[in-house]
């Protein structure tokens, strides 16, 4: 008898996404889809040039397990030049899978069964999977309500000698704030006497508007120090295919991350990696993008304005919450499937974010779309 053998879960609590489900919804209802985190125009045709440059060049092997030297160096010198601070490119920098594997392999490196790890929700939803397998508990901390920004006592209540590793998210997805450097200097002085570490997740720290800083944990030597920086070349340079991102460590913290990428990733696509050591020959390209996205969030945000939506504040990353109470008493879930089906525009709804599924009557758009996508969506949101 042909029979496959039953497992025992070990995500039970992991099915369907919601991001899965309203992508879904909209290619069926013709919907203008707003719901998905990733651009729908291309990237500079200089960086693909690069690509086919290197593979010409014979660059098609595998790479080293850390990533090659002149993307190593370019990415500590970028760092230095943007934050101030100094990392050597030998032993504290390393080229990852994406930043979604950076997160997994930082956790898995840290996390012993037991150890607890805080999130601030609403977050990311490879967080808790990630820490659930490594045997970790997850401790949910929210963000404060209305607001979404951290609130320290509840943090402070949470840290305990069990805390290994608390993962913090700016510019924050979903919703789309950015933590000052006052809040980044609070969470040193929080974490200082401790041996809590700190997971960065810094992937839109180019989309920061209105001329406010990125407050990188790399920019305040307490959090540094304790600290795996992540980026994403994908968002930066409108690549999220590609998958590859960056993690920047002391070199203690580096060694022991690196002992698990090299058996859960070992090496990292070789050509996109010299292409990119190249692109970041110049810096214009991520130093424009604030500006880039800035004018989307304004354009999408002005032809909003005369709908029953209200904006939430989007100081950073490609993303704009809006509070829809004033259209509608259905929850967000529901919402959002009207708003596709209905409407014609896709949307997440924020209880996606959250663990106990929190109704708050918001829901999250992505802007990180062409102007002609973007006017087509706010044609069909006026309605509204």
């Amino acid at each position: 008898m042909n029979r496959t053998p039953t497992l025992v879960s070990r995500l039970p609590a992991v099915g369907t996404t919601i991001f899965t489900v309203m992508s879904a919804l909209a290619q069926q209802h013709g919907a203008v889809n707003l719901g998905q985190g990733f651009p729908d125009f291309e990237c500079d045709p200089l960086l693909l040039d690069a690509v086919n440059v290197a593979m010409r060049a014979g660059h098609n092997q595998y790479p080293p397990m850390t990533g090659i030297v002149p993307l190593r160096e370019a990415v500590a010198r970028k760092i230095e030049a943007l934050y101030g601070a100094h990392y050597d490119a030998g032993s504290e920098i390393t080229i990852t899978a994406g930043a979604t594997q950076a997160i997994l392999t930082a956790v898995l490196a840290v996390v012993h069964p037991g150890d607890e790890v805080i999130v601030l929700e609403p977050c990311y939803d490879s967080y808790v999977p990630n820490i659930e397998l490594a045997g970790g508990r997850v401790v949910r901390v929210p963000l404060a309500a209305g607001t979404f920004r951290p609130d320290f006592h509840a943090i402070a209540a949470a840290l305990n000698p069990k805390t290994r590793a608390i993962i913090v998210n700016s510019p924050h997805n979903p919703s789309a704030t950015v933590w000052t450097r006052d809040e980044m200097q609070r969470l040193a002085t929080l974490l200082d006497p401790t041996d809590t570490l700190l997971i960065s997740d810094e992937v839109y720290e180019h989309m920061v508007f209105d001329d406010a800083p990125h407050v990188s944990a790399s920019t305040i030597p307490a959090l540094a120090a304790r600290s795996f920086v992540v980026s994403s070349f994908g968002k930066t340079f409108h690549v999220t295919g590609w998958k590859i991102g960056t993690v920047a460590a002391p070199a203690a913290l580096s060694a022991e991350f690196r002992k698990v990428h090299q058996f859960n990733v070992f090496t990292v696509n070789t050509p996109m990696q010299h292409a990119l050591a190249a692109y970041l020959a110049d810096a214009a390209p991520y130093r424009t993008l604030p500006a880039f996205y800035q004018a989307k969030r304004d354009l999408f945000r002005a032809g909003l304005a005369g709908t029953r939506l209200r904006l939430l504040p989007s100081q950073g990353s490609y993303f704009q919450c809006v509070d829809y109470s004033a259209v509608s008493d259905l929850g967000e879930e529901a919402f959002c499937r009207w708003l596709t089906s209905e409407i014609g525009v896709a949307a997440i709804p924020l209880s996606a974010f959250y663990a106990d599924g929190r109704d708050q009557h918001i829901a999250r758009l992505c802007f990180a779309k062409r102007d002609e996508t973007l006017r087509a969506a706010l044609q069909r949101l006026a309605r509204l």
